[in-house]
């Protein structure tokens, strides 16, 4: 009879991983009547198709196919959906947002418990903690400060020009840039002098992090089956010792060195905050920070609010990744669409210089800066096109029936008016598609024109009630897990393009610029170089 327990083990271990592999090729979902691609594989699905360089141009295919309702497969068989119907989302983001989490089982992970990745009451618990140092009346205070940091970058670029044309890697000094913005406003902290040519290894971490990651897509389902049973420091050490993948231990090492720095960062804040409010002026941030501002709430907070060590860890290493890239790579496109359209580019320097000459050569207030019609409708016109963030998950946590603005055509032929969605399926919510949809933008919807902005919006798009947060667009998602930041990515895209765009001209290369999808979309020069990089020809002007 003891003989045969290992037997007996065994054949149950056998039968149940057979099962995992097996059970969604065998069993019947309602989400099987919704059309969808073909998987191009039988153990990865449509995964690679999701995750590789070009995967924005696969997902519009199947979204001109199949339209803002499909299914796609994931590892194993298992069913997703991608939707970008006002209403689903609208469902899934606001209505009943507690039952979809993220489940971004990698970034804690790689980053900790930080906004990104947490969820429910700990994550409402972090948002009430940060939201007030991300008010608009905070961030005027930061406008001085941004302004400083974009004077140096256009010196640091006037002093490689010269008097000459020359391509410069713009992508990189916004990269630069941004980072110096947010340690300087979020941190208390200076990573650049912008005086020679190295870059800060944190900066460098943070720029490859996305890219890197979207090198890893298996990492998500890993972690995710493995995150309610192994402790994150177990899984870090167990992935360390697979010894086939460079990608995965250059990520750890990038994981390592954000969380290294992170800590002796906080960890010198909190010893410059307990000696008081002396010289406070003069330190970096000057004690407006977004980090003095938290640890001095936190310090304050009841036991049941207040942020570990941990947390607060990983609320700087998330605030800076999601800050720093998003909007380098927002300005970046801005800037590279400005360099396609020369007209464009001589329509906002005109009005840029118009506020500069009213504000006696200045720099242009914050109030007026943020009101300038056309500079608001440049930003706004290349977020809609062109999110920075193109796609994001949400996995149902109970059975669900989300309802659709535009009914569906099954494969049986039904029509469907709402889609049954059971507990545990991954929806990846499609917010460019959204963005360009020609039944709410109108036929125009893939063309760049700021001009749409300045005109009265379609009647249908305000009455789709689309759930984001930013000006009838998902570009900053929506609901009670939207961007945080935007407002301050907003300012800081207005500041930069206020300064460059005085100093500089900016056209194309003869060199063709790529975009690639990963968790947030990076420009290389040319489909085979893996590098975020791009450059223009500047001029002094």
């Amino acid at each position: 009879m003891s003989g045969s327990l290992p037997l007996t083990a065994l054949a149950a271990v056998v039968f149940l991983t057979l099962w995992r592999l097996l059970r969604d090729y065998i069993v019947k979902s309602p989400l099987d009547d919704i059309p969808g691609p073909s998987h191009s594989s039988f153990l990865a699905g449509n995964i690679e198709e999701l995750t590789e360089r070009k995967a924005w141009k696969n997902v519009k295919g199947w979204y001109d196919t199949y339209g803002p309702v499909y299914r796609v497969s994931a590892l194993l068989g298992e069913k997703m959906l991608i939707v970008s119907d006002p209403k689903a989302l609208h469902h899934i983001l606001i209505k009943d947002s507690e039952y979809w989490h993220k489940n971004l089982a990698d970034l804690t992970l790689l980053l900790g418990p930080g906004l990104l990745s947490t969820e429910a009451d700990h994550h409402r618990r972090q948002r009430k903690m940060l939201t007030p140092v991300f008010s608009a009346a905070h961030l005027r205070h930061m406008t001085h400060i941004f302004y400083d940091i974009a004077h140096r970058l256009r010196k640091a670029v006037e002093d490689r020009v010269g008097k000459m044309t020359e391509e410069v890697d713009v992508n990189g000094w916004m990269a630069r840039t941004t980072l110096e913005m947010l340690g300087q406003a979020g941190l208390g902290y200076s990573f650049d002098n912008f005086a020679d040519d190295s870059t800060d290894a944190y900066g460098d971490s943070i720029k490859m992090f996305f890219p890197l990651l979207n090198r890893l897509p298996v990492l998500a389902f890993i972690t995710m089956w493995t995150s309610p049973v192994v402790p994150d420091w177990l899984t870090r050490i167990l992935l360390r010792c697979y010894p086939f993948s460079a990608n995965l231990r250059r990520m750890l090492d990038i994981s390592d060195t954000m969380a290294r720095r992170s800590e002796e960062i906080i960890s010198v804040k909190k010893s410059t905050l307990a000696k008081g409010d002396d010289g406070v002026a003069d330190r970096v941030g000057e004690g407006k920070d977004i980090m003095s501002i938290l640890l001095k709430a936190n310090t304050a907070a009841s036991a049941s609010e207040k942020l570990t060590d941990e947390e607060l860890v990983a609320q700087m290493s998330t605030f800076i990744l999601a800050g720093m890239d998003t909007t380098s790579n927002a300005l970046s496109r801005t800037l590279h669409v400005l360099a396609q359209h020369p007209s464009a580019q001589e329509k906002l320097r005109a009005e840029i210089q118009k506020a500069r000459e009213a504000s006696n050569g200045s720099d242009i207030s914050h109030d007026e800066l943020i009101k300038l019609p056309y500079l608001d409708a440049v930003c706004r016109e290349t977020l809609r096109l062109y999110a920075p963030v193109g796609l994001i998950p949400r996995r149902a946590m109970k059975d669900m029936a989300v309802p659709l603005t535009w009914p569906i055509r099954g494969k049986s032929g039904a029509m469907m008016t709402e889609i049954p969605v059971p507990r545990g399926t991954f929806v990846i919510l499609d917010l460019q598609a959204i963005n360009v949809n020609k039944e709410l933008w109108g036929e125009d919807s893939l063309e760049w024109r700021p001009e749409r902005w300045l005109e009265e919006l379609p009647s249908q798009l305000q009455d789709a009630r689309i759930p984001g947060v930013y000006s009838n667009t998902m570009s900053f998602s929506g609901g009670t897990r939207s961007c945080i930041g935007f407002k301050f990515s907003q300012l800081e895209m207005k500041i930069v393009l206020s300064v460059l765009l005085t100093a500089f001209k900016f056209e194309l290369t003869d060199k063709p610029i790529a975009w690639n999808t990963s968790g947030v979309n990076y420009p290389t020069m040319g489909e085979e170089n893996t590098n975020p990089e791009m450059l223009l020809k500047v001029s002094r002007l």
